[in-house]
């Protein structure tokens, strides 16, 4: 799933696109929605983005918001959606409920007879939960409006008592968007080791000390990836968060940090990847199933 760094890093590239340095703002030409099920308003037509240029181009917590025409296209990528660019695509619509293709838009040429730029937004797997909403303000899409603040507008008080008043284990506070935007599976993996915490500590029990490393970790880890997601194309963004990730997606590999084996734990639909000597005191967690450690 994409994250706040990648979502951060595909802000970016479509800021270079669409509002370039030097060179007038794009203006959307055509909207195409190729799965029904990806559009999740209908009060504004689609046909208010083309009623002006391309106004700004933003991210909030793992939405991604291009403002054009007055009105706000949200889009939130979901597990397994992604963003592919394109400088030229082709004439012509498409066909809609083929393949992984959920949206279409496109960009008037910049000269005439010149090449249509956009993007289509893609679905990997039968779960469709990439979502699509156009509204006059970003704040009526529902998981906008229970956003929590970003992490790097939350100082080490705030977080304090974030993490005090949480009755579940701290995984859990990373991944909840109400209590901070952005996070998800990955990053908390990847937060926790740097904390060398156990993803099942409980939030309310740690120690100042844990905490204030938490605190750290949180900030280095997301400050490192985005800069690892700067400036790329949004064709690179997923595999360079791969091969920047220590723990996460790698089980059975050895720890960078300790050389011990990286090990998984496994739900309905998901895992989560730590490593026993730097977390968890050398002790394997059980599956989560059987809410126990295993002795």
């Amino acid at each position: 799933m994409p994250e706040m760094p990648e979502v951060q890093g595909l802000a970016d590239f479509l800021r270079t696109k669409l509002l370039p340095d030097g060179g007038p703002p794009a203006q959307v030409s055509d909207v195409e929605v190729l799965s029904f099920a990806v559009l999740k308003t209908a009060e504004v037509p689609l046909g208010a983005l083309q009623d002006g240029p391309v106004t700004a181009v933003q991210r909030r917590g793992k939405y991604l918001i291009i403002t054009a025409g007055g009105v706000h296209l949200v889009m939130h990528l979901a597990k397994a959606g992604w963003l592919r660019w394109s400088d030229a695509l082709k004439p012509g619509t498409l066909r809609p409920g083929k393949g992984r293709m959920a949206l279409r838009v496109r960009f008037a040429a910049t000269e005439p007879g010149g090449d249509e730029p956009g993007f289509d937004l893609t679905e990997a797997g039968t779960k469709k939960s990439l979502a699509v909403y156009l509204v006059r303000d970003p704040a009526e899409v529902p998981g906008i409006a229970r956003l929590g603040p970003e992490a790097f507008d939350v100082d080490k008080e705030t977080f304090a008592q974030l993490v005090a008043g949480h009755r579940g284990q701290i995984k859990g506070l990373l991944r909840d968007q109400a209590v901070i935007a952005g996070i998800g599976n990955a990053y908390s993996d990847e937060i926790l080791h740097a904390a060398h915490l156990s993803p099942f500590a409980n939030a309310s029990k740690l120690k100042p000390e844990e905490v204030q490393r938490l605190y750290e970790a949180m900030r280095a880890v997301l400050e490192s990836a985005i800069d690892n997601a700067s400036g790329r194309p949004a064709a690179e963004l997923k595999d360079s968060k791969r091969r920047a990730l220590r723990v996460h997606a790698r089980t059975g590999e050895l720890c960078p940090v300790c050389g011990d084996t990286v090990r998984e734990v496994s739900f309905a639909d998901s895992s989560l990847q730590y490593c026993p000597t730097c977390q968890t005191g050398g002790k394997l967690l059980a599956d989560r199933r059987m809410s126990r450690l295993l002795k």
